[in-house]
């Protein structure tokens, strides 16, 4: 099933693709999500690569300067090219409430396909727990306190679920063993949604039935204007506060 979008939700205007200075918003050029290879260097052809969308979450120490860091250590991974970073959002904690707000983005990133979506998606997974464990994630209740936190919630036009192996589990038995995308809560959490929409609006990810942008407006009216609210902009490498 392709991407769908709604010529009712096009790009932010703020997030316009308008080179390195400022965050992008970039909803992929290609209906599927995926690219073919197309061009040649010194007799190699690129390998295929696939739209993702990551979150970032944080509300220990400096959470902006983390998710920063994680900005740009996701840009860093090998073969993954950075397409956009969204606003910077101040949210309420959701499930447990008695801890600091946090701070909440998402990137779009391409990144290589692999042999199969499942393949590379568990690849990209992998590099993402890799990345929290660098930045001293540690294992507690659900829904508390982060370090960081990184989740993968849309891989171009493929619909996931597979088991994780077991460098990209949780060392809580509780937790799920699988992965699955698009991300099973991201459509009913306003701190996912609002960044997300800042990058692609008009985006209906797999076995949905509405756009991003759509979700979050329905969302925003149930947990109300004061779940999320933008504090910064990405501009130079760095957040611009609003």
């Amino acid at each position: 099933m392709p991407l769908r979008e709604d010529p009712a939700f096009r790009c932010d205007p703020r997030c316009q693709r308008s080179g390195r200075r400022r965050g992008l918003s970039v909803e992929d050029d290609d209906a599927d999500g995926s690219h073919e290879p197309s061009l040649a260097s010194g007799g190699r052809t690129l390998a295929r690569t696939t739209r993702a969308y990551v979150g970032l979450g944080a509300n220990l120490g400096d959470a902006a300067g983390t998710i920063a860091a994680g900005v740009h250590a996701l840009a860093a991974l090998p073969g993954v090219r950075l397409r956009g970073v969204s606003q910077l959002y101040a949210t309420e904690p959701v499930g447990v409430v008695d801890q600091p707000e946090f701070r909440n983005a998402a990137v779009a990133l391409d990144v290589p396909t692999g042999p199969d979506p499942d393949t590379g998606a568990l690849a990209l997974l992998i590099a993402l727990k890799g990345i929290e464990r660098a930045f001293g994630r540690q294992e507690r209740e659900r829904w508390g306190p982060r370090e960081l936190d990184l989740d993968l919630l849309v891989f171009g036009r493929h619909r996931i679920h597979v088991e994780r192996p077991p460098e990209a589990r949780s060392d809580d038995p509780t937790r799920p063993t699988d992965l699955v995308v698009p991300h099973r809560l991201a459509g009913e959490r306003l701190f996912v949604l609002a960044p997300l929409a800042d990058l692609a609006p008009g985006l209906v990810p797999p076995g949905w039935t509405e756009t991003v942008a759509r979700a979050r407006a329905r969302r925003a009216q149930v947990e109300g204007p004061g779940a999320v609210r933008p504090v910064a902009r990405w501009a130079d490498g760095r957040w611009d506060p609003a």
